[in-house]
């Protein structure tokens, strides 16, 4: 028999039986659906961490009081984190930037703090503003969608002008241009210069609804930048190759100022974009597979489904095989019909399956975070159900070619 003509006899078998044929199809479809959710997830993930490497720039590095997860392990690392390193300060921003030889650009940022902004009668809470140096537009490669960031001599003179993200500009400015605009932050007017494009979510947390102010402005404002103000400082190196010898640079210049011996620990913290890839992977490697062992499961249980539901038919069309055997059909032909039946039932499921997963992934992406399903992903998916499909149809498609053909059709139907 010719594939065409085994693939009509398989497809016509499975509509024969539509009900029974959905229902083993469902173990398939809910197994591959959870299965391709957790992996455009996991890849979504993975292409918003790489983007934001890759948005802040391969040579790019950060300078912090502590190192993120390194230094709070337990309540003994967090202890001797806090006594051991110093707050930064913007006289250590000063020293790095007369010094450093190797860093093309050097900026300065203060963590954010929940803050009311008000126009008019709208109100918006907790809105983190944060306060930066003007240069920090260019290290970390922001995309400004309307207007422009802050400049040197606003930044210097400690102007009352803010930088917004696209929820800020939305919903304080609903029918006009924000920019030129004015608005109050905890009381006092600031002009909005810039506002930045849509970013969208991660993991449910709104990334538009931010202000970003000159840091002169938010330490008179907000007041001293420690603690929940503390300060942070972003690093550029010169040239790609260059990039480890500008963060030793750093490194050396910050632990010569902090009169360290050779024998000490850093009282700093220095993230580059290959120590968050390392930590991403370290924290969700384990969890990554887990994610991915578990719906692999429910795959199992639709290929041991179609092993059952294929069982039964070759026991229900017992005359059905004695009868093509007895009018020439080979050992091989039935074997074929049994096992293309059994691939074509898992390959729908696993078509459907996908297409589900990406209905299930365009609906994470608006209220979760950014998920991506690559060609790769679908196509690996599909294989997969094949091969289950292969795998379950086997031993039924072995067991109806084996049937004495005079025994076939003597049995009961």
């Amino acid at each position: 028999m010719k594939l065409i003509e085994i693939l009509k006899v398989a497809l016509a078998a499975i509509w024969a039986h539509k009900l029974r044929s959905a229902l083993t199809l469902l173990g398939m479809i809910v197994g591959v659906t959870a299965f391709v959710t957790v992996v455009s997830l996991i890849q979504g993930f993975n292409v918003y961490i790489d983007e934001k490497i890759a948005n802040i720039g391969a040579k790019s590095f950060s300078i912090q009081r502590f190192i993120p997860f390194e230094d709070f392990k337990d309540t003994d690392t967090i202890a001797a984190a806090q006594r051991r390193n110093k707050e930064l300060t913007l006289d250590d921003y000063e020293y790095l930037k007369e010094r450093a030889t190797l860093i093309a650009k050097l900026g300065a940022k203060a963590r954010g703090t929940p803050s009311q902004i008000k126009r008019n009668d709208q109100v918006l809470d907790d809105v983190f503003v944060t306060g930066a140096t003007a240069n920090t537009v260019d290290i970390e490669n922001r995309n400004v969608e309307n207007g422009r960031f802050f400049g040197d001599t606003e930044a210097e003179g400690a102007a009352r002008v803010a930088y917004v993200g696209a929820d800020i500009a939305t919903k304080l400015f609903p029918a006009g241009n924000p920019i030129g605009g004015e608005i109050d932050i905890r009381g006092l007017p600031y002009r909005v210069v810039g506002v930045e494009a849509v970013k969208g979510t991660v993991f449910g947390v709104p990334q538009d609804s931010f202000v970003v102010i000159p840091l002169k402005t938010y330490q008179l404002d907000f007041g001293p930048l420690i603690r929940q103000r503390s300060l942070y400082f972003l690093a550029t190196s010169k040239t790609d190759q260059g990039f480890s010898d500008a963060v030793e640079e750093a490194r050396f210049l910050l632990r010569a100022r902090g009169k360290l011996g050779p024998n000490e620990k850093d009282n700093f913290g220095i993230v580059t974009p290959d120590a968050i890839t390392g930590l991403r992977d370290r924290i969700f490697g384990t969890f990554f597979i887990v994610a991915m062992v578990v719906p692999s499961i429910a795959l199992v249980v639709g290929a041991i489904v179609i092993m059952n539901i294929m069982l039964v038919s070759v026991t229900e069309r017992t005359k059905e095989i004695g009868l093509r055997k007895s009018l020439g059909a080979r050992r091989v032909d039935i074997l074929k019909q049994f096992l293309t039946e059994a691939v074509t039932l898992a390959t729908i499921g696993g078509m459907i399956g996908v297409f589900l997963a990406w209905i299930v992934g365009k609906i994470m992406t608006v209220i979760f975070m950014q998920t991506y399903l690559s060609v790769f992903a679908i196509a690996g998916a599909i294989g997969v159900s094949a091969l289950a499909g292969v795998i379950s149809g086997l031993f039924p498609a072995w067991k109806a070619a084996g049937l004495d053909p005079i025994e076939a059709l003597r049995a009961d139907t």
